[in-house]
């Protein structure tokens, strides 16, 4: 009986251990020093290393009941290290230097503290802008754990109120998973697993020509298995992949998990873990997923090989980058272990018969082979294209050809390879004119087809710019100043009932760079709100009387709008 009995605590604590495993890291951190920064019960709208186009999420959404208004927290002790004022982006954001040598974020408040505000103020009206993003020294602003440094809201680029809370390391400015220093979400959920990858990947660059098979997978509550049972296929090298997301107990929102770890017959060949990542690495988020299957199914599959060029530090072990070479002609269990960053754990098995390869053919590109590890240059009569090094994940087979001039156009299409195969960073790109630019020349701009915006510059008969990604380019021109329509002025108005002047302002191409409004010939602050592109001045110790308003917009070609209007007070 008594054997029975602890051969039956052995197993549940077992299950116990499989269930709660710890989360994989490479260092403690401290757990009890960082308060939440709301006085809300905890819920995110979007986790730590949570896969978001072109990078990995940086922190943690908090939920705000989809409205604004409530305090945020200074989460420890410290000072007010930075303020940073954005357009689009974090919004209104601000940072705590604390002396544990970490440092805070808190991003899309609605407005700052009184003292946070006028020192904003002060350098907004110092260097006549509203976006703005400075240090400040220790000891000017100085916070105690709970005091209120901000209101909630949705400013910046976002599509409703929440609060992203950042930990960073002050030094290195990396960013740590918050969750890990006891700033947790309520989670007995285990992360779903919906489909995994097989790709067949011989010698050759992983490309969207790649060779794969995605199986579908169903089950529940940490036990998943294929929808269709069965030995597989492989031969050679040949890579995994997987499709999953995490939930927890407080909400149902789709997350991120926290790691992944694939296994070969027991032993573990691939892991994959949301520790800590720097702000430079984190559009290598492209090399992580299958970024074709993405652009073409939106399909989220992550990889669990390493492509050769991708340099980020959530990879904390593998053998062979993941990839496994199968050759013995044996029967293999493939795992897949995904957990989040309570513990929780999911799990799916998969039986793989191997088989010796057909001798490999040497591989050739069919255009111009371009190296990960090398500055990759192509130049003809009409382009020239230069790649420097570590913008590139794997080799590429680099194709180029011309479409016809499309209207308007100053120069045919150029087919720049293709959209399949990201760019870390971006790349120089020049493309020489086929009709003349004549006066129009410094308003010269290259584009692609599919709406981006490269910049341009007139240089050495050429239009020079930047691109971020592959695709088809040419050459337009911007002479057009941007649209300023009023929404609330009119020349002659009185305006003693209203709070502030408002505007709508927009540009066709090249995109707003600055705008100036004066109030009878002094700056005043305008304030452009990225959501709605309504620019507005709240009045601030206007006299009674009459007034001049004037608006100056510009775009990044230097063409310049001006609206100007007499209005009471």
């Amino acid at each position: 009986m008594k054997k029975r009995f602890f051969l039956l605590l052995l197993i549940v604590c077992c299950l116990f251990v499989k269930a709660q495993a710890p989360a994989i890291q490479s260092r403690p951190y401290p757990k009890n020093y960082f308060r939440y920064p709301l006085d809300l019960p905890p819920s995110i709208v979007g986790s730590f290393g949570e896969l978001r186009p072109s990078h990995f999420h940086a922190g943690l959404d908090f939920r705000t009941n989809q409205r604004k208004g409530y305090p945020v927290h200074a989460a420890a002790d410290g000072y007010i290290s930075r303020i940073h004022v954005q357009v689009g982006g974090g919004g209104n954001i601000v940072y705590i230097d604390h002396p544990n040598g970490y440092t805070t974020v808190y991003m899309h408040n609605d407005r700052f503290n009184e003292a946070i505000t006028k020192a904003v103020r002060d350098y907004q009206y110092q260097h006549q802008q509203f976006d703005v993003d400075f240090k400040l020294p220790p000891g000017q602003i100085e916070v105690c754990q709970g005091d209120v440094i901000s209101i909630s809201g949705a400013s910046g680029a976002v599509e409703g109120p929440h609060l992203h809370f950042e930990i960073r390391d002050t030094k290195t400015e990396e960013t740590i998973n918050p969750q890990l220093f006891g700033i947790t979400i309520p989670d007995k959920v285990a992360p779903s697993i919906n489909a995994v990858g097989i790709y067949k990947l011989d010698n050759k660059p992983f490309s969207e020509n790649t060779p794969h098979q995605f199986l579908s997978v169903t089950g529940s509550a940490g036990n998943y298995h294929l929808v269709h049972p069965g030995v597989i296929d492989v031969s050679g090298n040949t890579g995994f992949g997987i499709t999953s997301f995490d939930t927890n107990s407080a909400s149902a929102s789709r997350n991120g998990v926290y790691s992944i770890e694939l296994q070969l017959d027991d032993k573990t060949v691939y892991t994959y873990a949301v520790e800590r990542f720097a702000f430079d690495q984190t559009h290598a988020i492209n090399a992580y997923i299958d970024y074709p299957a993405l652009l073409t199914t939106g399909r989220w599959m992550q990889k669990c090989f390493i492509l050769p060029g991708s340099k980020i530090s959530l990879y904390p072990q593998s053998i062979n980058r993941g990839i496994i070479d199968f050759t013995d002609d044996e029967t293999h269990e493939v795992k897949y272990i995904v957990r989040d960053v309570a513990g929780n754990t999911s799990t799916v098995e998969l039986h793989v018969k191997s088989h010796t390869p057909a001798p490999a053919q040497t591989w050739q590109p069919q255009g111009t082979l371009f190296h990960y590890d090398r500055l990759n240059e192509f130049a003809n009569d009409r382009v020239k294209v230069s790649i420097p090094v570590g913008n590139l994940y794997d080799d590429v087979d680099f194709i180029y050809s011309t479409l016809p001039m499309r209207p308007g156009a100053y120069s045919v299409t150029h087919h720049i390879h293709n959209r399949f195969t990201p760019i870390h960073d971006q790349y120089e790109l020049w493309i020489k004119p086929d009709r003349d630019l004549g006066q129009l020349a410094d308003k010269a701009v290259i584009v692609s087809t599919a709406g981006s915006y490269a910049g341009g510059i007139y240089q050495d008969g050429y239009v020079k710019g930047a691109a971020k990604g592959f695709g088809d380019f040419y050459i337009r021109t911007d002479d057009v100043p941007p649209r300023i329509v009023p929404i609330n002025i009119s020349n002659g108005k009185n305006m003693a009932k209203l709070k502030r002047i408002s505007l709508r302002i927009s540009d066709n191409l090249s995109g707003i760079k600055s705008y100036n409004g004066k109030i009878d010939g002094k700056w005043v602050l305008m304030e452009w709100d990225y959501k709605t592109r309504v620019l507005s001045y709240t009045f601030d110790n206007i006299e009674t009387g009459k007034h001049n308003f004037e608006l100056t917009v510009s775009d990044n070609k230097d063409n310049a709008a001006v609206y100007t209007a007499n209005f009471y007070k």
